[in-house]
């Protein structure tokens, strides 16, 4: 007996309903440490989509921790995903099978970013910015200095026009000099930041001093359109390739 095309249509929903939307589901949490209030939807027909292709996958949460990142809102939307729906439906995980395009826009409170700074990621990143600055700047002689010494990020305020960050340097003897870094952020082009002014001090080694504009490059499969600092919180929004 051939199925009526209700039916069938019937048939293909409770398929996204109860297999593929809860593994998508799990997928998403599986990616971070932490997230509350996540909402996703999945925009497509049901033909495309039992083909294991997703025309579009919208996402909001709260509260994401990503790898130690603490994020308030995300709001994303990713494009033409193509996932495992054959593996998915004999129980297996979810799998995206090429680069997912993304575009949305993030919130980061200042308390995010206080909360974030223990994070290796972003804890080596800026201890690898600030050696990369004084390896630059041959007058302040301090490559050695820093070298031999641990860097723990403490505090992180965001204003207007720039973030002070500061820190402690300890040597193995546990004696502490205070490093602070005051910096504005600019685009410079949709996969480029620049640090602009930018002032370091280290006490007691180094009086507060001005040095050049610096750049990070973040990678081909990032593109930024806004990047917005006020008080108290950081705003971006842009496109990025999510990699399998």
């Amino acid at each position: 007996m051939s199925e009526t095309p209700k039916a069938s249509k019937s048939k293909k929903s409770r398929v996204i309903s109860t297999v593929l939307s809860p593994a998508l589901q799990l997928w998403l949490r599986s990616q971070v440490e932490q997230i509350e209030a996540l909402q996703f939807k999945l925009i497509g027909g049901d033909r495309q989509i039992l083909s294991g292709h997703i025309p579009t996958v919208t996402v909001t949460a709260n509260h994401a921790v990503y790898q130690g990142l603490h994020l308030s809102k995300i709001q994303l939307e990713g494009t033409d995903i193509r996932v495992n729906l054959g593996q998915v439906i004999k129980g297996k995980p979810l799998q995206l099978l090429a680069p997912v395009p993304v575009v949305g826009q993030l919130l980061l409170q200042q308390a995010d970013l206080q909360a974030s700074l223990q994070a290796p990621l972003l804890s080596k990143a800026l201890t690898e910015v600030l050696d990369t600055l004084l390896k630059s700047d041959e007058t302040t002689n301090l490559v050695d200095y820093i070298s031999s010494k641990q860097v723990t990020w403490q505090q992180i305020d965001i204003d207007a026009e720039q973030l002070t960050l500061r820190g402690n340097l300890a040597d193995a003897e546990l004696r502490t000099a205070q490093v602070v870094i005051r910096a504005g952020l600019q685009l410079v082009t949709p996969s480029v930041l620049q640090l602009n002014p930018l002032q370091i001090q280290i006490e007691p080694v180094l009086p507060a001093k001005n040095f050049a504009a610096f750049q990070i490059d973040l990678g081909r499969d990032v593109e930024l359109q806004e990047l917005t600092l006020s008080s108290g919180q950081l705003i971006c929004s842009g496109r990025l390739n999510v990699i399998p």
